[in-house]
């Protein structure tokens, strides 16, 4: 539930969210989620974290990282790591967990509510400390995904749970060719 006067802030997972979509066979269109989010209440601040391969001529991502940026996200990124997997499969590894817990925390006395796209039961103890603090938090994964994409105790935690695919016809869209690296949390 949301309130139209409350101050909201948007904490996106890249990896995890972008993993969640394609598991539910749609893409996300970051215009249509900013404002679905501006309808809800008043967005202080949408953060996206990724993390970008250096020396890359052209990294996938990159086009969207610039998009974003552009349109009034948070840009948080970092170097990646970049690994060949045990079946020969191009990898890339590169965790923001830290960076986004640091963000809501430092962001949590000027928000009502934190909305939080990610399933990684790491956030548990990030959500209970927000909520120790008086914001409300939601968590936008899926359970409809086999296997699902939250972590059950995540799910319990949240004050609200939204499951992605109920967002598909507001923020999704058709699934584009993918190129390149697989992306590894």
């Amino acid at each position: 539930m949301f309130y139209r006067d409350e101050r909201l802030a948007l904490f996106i997972d890249g990896a995890n969210l972008h993993a969640a979509g394609k598991a539910l066979g749609f893409d996300i269109d970051y215009k249509l989620l900013k404002q679905e989010f501006l309808r809800r209440g008043r967005l202080v601040r949408a953060h996206y974290y990724t993390a970008l391969l250096d020396g890359d001529e052209y990294s996938p991502i990159r086009p969207l990282v610039d998009w974003l940026q552009y349109n009034g996200f948070t840009m948080r990124t970092k170097p990646a790591r970049e690994f060949t997997d045990a079946q020969g499969r191009r990898k890339i590894k590169g965790n923001m967990d830290v960076e986004l817990t640091i963000d809501a925390i430092e962001l949590a006395d000027r928000i009502d509510h934190a909305v939080l796209f990610s399933g990684d039961g790491d956030f548990r103890a990030l959500v209970e400390a927000l909520q120790r603090r008086g914001v409300r938090v939601s968590v936008v994964s899926t359970i409809r995904s086999s296997p699902p994409m939250i972590a059950d105790e995540l799910r319990r935690q949240a004050d609200n749970f939204i499951e992605l695919e109920d967002l598909r016809e507001v923020v999704g869209r058709a699934p584009r060719p993918e190129r390149g690296a697989e992306r590894e949390e």
